[in-house]
């Protein structure tokens, strides 16, 4: 859940408050120690980042405990996050600055509100850290007026290649590199996917996840299931923002309960391809739009 912090009269930061799970009472409990979390596959471990990013060290928290069982040190200073799809290695993004850093603005109506800094992105690239030896290289890769303030690598799902988003021609443009830091065409599997639909590849390769195709009337939206490959639409699937894959037919979704007029709401479902069904996951966010009133779920491999 994000919210900007205040630092001076006109310069703040979004940061984010974290729950996560307590094994002992599988509840969630608020964690607010952290500006940045990435939990591993197997649910057993998670990359932390301490408040007041960027940040010299990256912490592997033990989440049955709680506790930080080894810090990591890093000479180019850290605010992103992300494991490898098998979870043996990490992924760390490099900052200059704070990628979250916030400026406070008057809108036309006289109101103030807080809005991203602009100009260049301080992101200078990235570590690829081996999770169990801590041991890691730094690749630079230099930013231009096309990367986003905060534009955070991931894996590609090989790990042979990293992406972020960045400014295009069209919503969710992504931009690959080699473990070099060269620009690269990206893999086969990978090139129509979309920087800004978290489910991508389905787990056995064949499907991909790409954005909003057609909302037919609140509480009823469809989203385009395609071949990763030729990135030609197999099918839609119900949900207006495809989150994660729960197997290679059904995935999570976020789906709007409100009007196209009315404030942004939505709940979590489970939608299945081939199916008109749909299964409530969770209640109906507030506003998600506004600040401190969202929040955003977190998934990971078991």
């Amino acid at each position: 859940m994000p919210r900007t912090e205040q630092r001076t009269e006109k310069k703040g930061s979004s940061e984010r408050t974290y729950w996560l799970l307590d094994p002992g009472t599988d509840t969630y409990v608020q964690d607010a120690g952290w500006s940045v979390v990435a939990v591993a596959p197997g649910l057993r471990t998670a990359a932390v980042l301490e408040r007041n990013l960027p940040v010299s060290r990256i912490g592997l928290l033990d989440l049955a405990t709680r506790k930080v069982e080894r810090w990591i040190p890093v000479e180019h200073p850290v605010a992103g996050l992300a494991f490898s799809y098998d979870g043996a290695r990490l992924l760390a993004t490099t900052y200059d600055g704070d990628p979250d850093a916030r400026h406070k603005y008057q809108d036309v109506k006289g109101g103030w509100g807080w809005g991203p800094t602009s100009g260049t992105s301080t992101r200078t690239g990235f570590y690829d850290v081996d999770v169990v030896s801590g041991k890691g290289s730094w690749t630079g890769v230099a930013s231009d007026r096309d990367t986003l303030a905060r534009a955070d690598f991931s894996f590609s799902r090989t790990g042979d290649q990293v992406y972020a988003q960045v400014l295009g021609k069209h919503d969710g443009t992504q931009q690959f590199y080699d473990l070099d830091g060269e620009t690269a065409a990206g893999p086969a599997n990978e090139r129509y996917l979309r920087a800004d639909v978290d489910a991508r590849l389905s787990p056995d390769g064949r499907l991909a996840a790409l954005g909003l195709a057609k909302e037919v009337a609140p509480g009823k939206s469809y989203s385009s299931i395609r071949d990763p490959r030729t990135g030609k639409e197999i099918t839609k699937v119900r949900g207006a923002e495809l989150l994660a894959w729960a197997d290679d037919r059904r995935l999570v979704a976020w789906e709007r309960v409100t009007g196209l007029h009315e404030p942004y709401r939505a709940r979590l479902v489970l939608v299945t391809i081939g199916s008109d069904r749909i299964v409530p996951l969770s209640g109906v966010q507030k506003d998600m739009f506004e600040e401190t009133k969202g929040w955003q779920p977190v998934f990971v491999r078991r």
